[in-house]
């Protein structure tokens, strides 16, 4: 009997993990989409989203990487703190010790943020928090283009127990 629960729990397993994608991926699962183009005749600016409106905006200026790694060094995001300019991107890129994913606290982003920050994310698991990556070299790109000016701390779910948390601060 104690062989069947076994068996049970590794089907279980096995369930799981294939129900988070597994598979060898190396895709940028990205939020950096492009605006949409302007009808004929009409400005650029008549085309762009206005910002907070919850409506996916493109980075506008740099895109920045950080590292999540999970090795005898512990789980972390490199680096840690992080501080960009309004517009720019991050680009999360699984090293090592996957699953890793990025969930931002909704009470510790600033007011107003949840929205427009929730549009810049592609294909969330749930509001402010991204699917699992599994395999190294997959990547994770979000916009903070519209996103108001403060800190955005967020943490890695399955590894959150573990002290895998960071923040960036938007200027």
């Amino acid at each position: 009997m104690r062989n069947l629960g076994r068996g049970v729990i590794v089907g279980v397993g096995v369930a799981f993990l294939a129900a988070c994608g597994g598979g060898e991926k190396k895709a940028d699962t990205t939020g950096a989409a492009a605006a949409p183009a302007p009808a004929a005749g009409a400005s650029a600016s008549a085309a762009a989203p206005a910002a907070g409106t919850g409506t996916a905006m493109a980075p506008t200026g740099k895109t920045w990487e950080v590292k999540m790694i999970g090795d005898a060094t512990g789980y972390k995001y490199d680096p840690a703190n992080l501080t960009i300019k309004q517009g720019d991107a991050v680009k999360w890129t699984v090293v090592s010790g996957p699953p890793h994913n990025v969930s931002f606290y909704a009470d510790s982003i600033p007011s107003g943020a949840q929205n427009q920050l929730n549009a810049n994310m592609p294909n969330t698991m749930s509001p402010l928090t991204s699917q699992l990556f599994n395999n190294p070299g997959e990547a994770y790109t979000v916009s903070f283009a519209g996103v108001p000016k403060g800190t955005y701390k967020y943490f890695c779910t399955p590894h959150q127990a573990l002290g895998m948390r960071a923040q960036l601060t938007v200027q």
